[in-house]
């Protein structure tokens, strides 16, 4: 079984350093899937989930944003942000969605919506990986 260096990185420092299978995130043109001897490149991340698979176990954190780097045996992930699930206050989480639910639907001039919409999709991307 070939697997790949997978290393998830945010500026607070490493999250994660393992090797795995397989890794699925969501890049901002679509879904992908890399698998060892995957072709060089580098994408840009989207708020998601990042699913790491080596054999029938299936890791999964919650990604904020940032950049994928494949090299054929190596994937780095910069991220803004990477949770585990189990480190994920999921109350906190509700809040936030329903905070930001609110300034959506609010009609005030001083609201920045799209600060608001980035805050909604983490939340519902993190309460996604918590469940």
């Amino acid at each position: 079984m070939k697997t790949l260096d997978v290393s998830v990185v945010t500026p607070d420092g490493p999250v994660l350093e393992d090797s795995f299978e397989m890794i699925s995130c969501k890049a901002e043109n679509g879904e992908l899937g890399v698998l060892p001897g995957h072709i060089p490149m580098v994408a840009p991340l989207t708020i998601s989930s990042v699913r790491l698979k080596l054999e029938n176990d299936t890791k999964t954190l919650a990604v904020n944003g940032g950049f994928l780097e494949v090299r054929p045996e190596k994937v780095t992930i910069l991220a803004q942000s990477a949770e585990d699930p189990n480190e994920i206050d999921v109350q906190r989480a509700k809040e936030a969605k329903t905070r930001a639910e609110r300034r959506l639907e609010s009609k005030q001039d001083d609201i920045d919506f799209q600060r608001a919409e980035l805050a909604l999709k983490r939340a519902v991307n993190r309460l996604d990986v918590a469940r």
